[in-house]
């Protein structure tokens, strides 16, 4: 008879699925433990076989010559609905596997000894299992020899997914450094090209400078990421840019940053260490003086993949000294930044200082 579906179909199958083995080539890994699981237990045929939607395929065999057969004559389909360990010394006699039609004829499957392959999450997508084409039984040695072979299956499995993760991570890390350089040389370009206009180099290379600063709290936040999927963790990273310019400025100069705890897109941190780099470069250039306590201050709002980024700062005469803040190269970096997430920048006066708002869409 064919076995009904598992109780957690869905998550087994998305288990199975996530280690992406289905219709891969033969591994000698995988080949070497079916060849050495027939010989320990004596029998001609030996399986790795993975239970899918439809269909049961075998990552190795021995004594088969196939690497698929449909469900509907499928014994391992039977067994993940068991134990961990499951024997039947003769089909015939085993309502399972009775009207199998590989079972049935004289020369048919009429032992079968398997163990769970089983995910992390415990679910079973599969068994390593022996078949022999005669009633047989396996001794407590060659159970267990099975059940260790079994865990080394797993093991392979597990191996390969952590291996296909971690290329898969390096690519993406590349692809960010890759993109981070291609920004700072960008911004060197601009910067350089500014500096000649104005004359000017030292606040160039300050402003290049708080872009590295910058560029280096978002990697930092990457790395620290508990995702792999190039989410930053808003909170570190805001944190990290905080400490990184806070070191660059003056020391009455006093940076807060008020973040919720959420994780954003690494190019939306990207874009707010932009916006948050210029404001604390053009507080410094056009309103702090040396003889007052100056405060930046970085608060962050999300609601509906809607991040605003308010930054603001005490200083009065701001206000009638920003004219370049809203017209030079930062201002035009800043709105190109955001526009590319469908957002916008603000700037207003206040009576106790300035204030920029930046919106951006995820």
């Amino acid at each position: 008879m064919k076995a009904s579906p598992h109780p957690r179909q869905a998550e087994r199958l998305a288990a199975l699925h996530s280690y992406n083995i289905l219709d891969t080539p033969r591994e000698a890994d995988f080949d070497d433990i079916v060849a050495l699981a027939a010989k320990i237990c004596g029998t001609p045929i030996s399986v790795v076989n993975l239970i899918d939607a439809e269909r049961q395929w075998f990552k190795a065999e021995v004594g088969l010559g196939t690497r698929e057969t449909p469900l509907d004559t499928s014994i391992c389909s039977h067994i993940i609905l068991e134990q961990d360990f499951t024997i039947i010394e003769d089909t015939h006699n085993d309502p399972r596997t009775s009207d199998n039609e590989l079972c049935t004829p004289a020369d048919g499957l009429r032992f079968y000894a398997g163990a769970l392959i089983k995910a992390e999450n415990g679910l079973p997508i599969g068994t390593l299992c022996v078949l022999d084409n005669k009633p047989n039984s396996l001794n407590d040695d060659q159970r267990q020899a099975l059940r260790v072979l079994t865990r080394r299956v797993t093991r392979e499995l597990d191996l390969r997914r952590a291996l296909q993760a971690q290329t898969i991570l390096r690519d993406e890390m590349d692809h960010r450094v890759k993109n981070s350089l291609m920004s700072i040389a960008g911004a060197i370009r601009l910067y350089k090209t500014e500096a000649r206009k104005t004359g000017d180099a030292d606040a160039a290379f300050d402003a290049l400078q708080r872009h590295l600063e910058a560029v280096s709290a978002l990697h930092r936040a990457i790395y620290m990421s508990k995702e792999n999927n190039g989410s930053v963790d808003l909170q570190e990273f805001m944190k990290s840019l905080a400490l990184h310019l806070q070191a660059s400025l003056p020391s009455n100069v006093r940076v807060k940053a008020e973040t919720p705890e959420s994780t954003v897109p690494h190019k939306i941190a990207s874009t707010l260490g932009l916006v948050a780099n210029e404001f604390a470069a053009n507080t410094l250039k056009h309103g702090a003086a040396a003889e007052t306590q100056t405060l930046i201050n970085y608060a962050i709002e999300i609601s509906d993949n809607k991040l605003i980024l308010t930054c603001s700062n005490n200083v009065p005469e701001f206000s009638s000294n920003n004219e370049n803040t809203q017209s030079g190269i930062g201002a035009k970096l800043m709105k190109a930044s955001v526009a590319q997430f469908g957002g916008e920048i603000v700037q207003m006066g206040r009576g106790d200082g300035f204030e920029l708002k930046a919106t951006a869409y995820f």
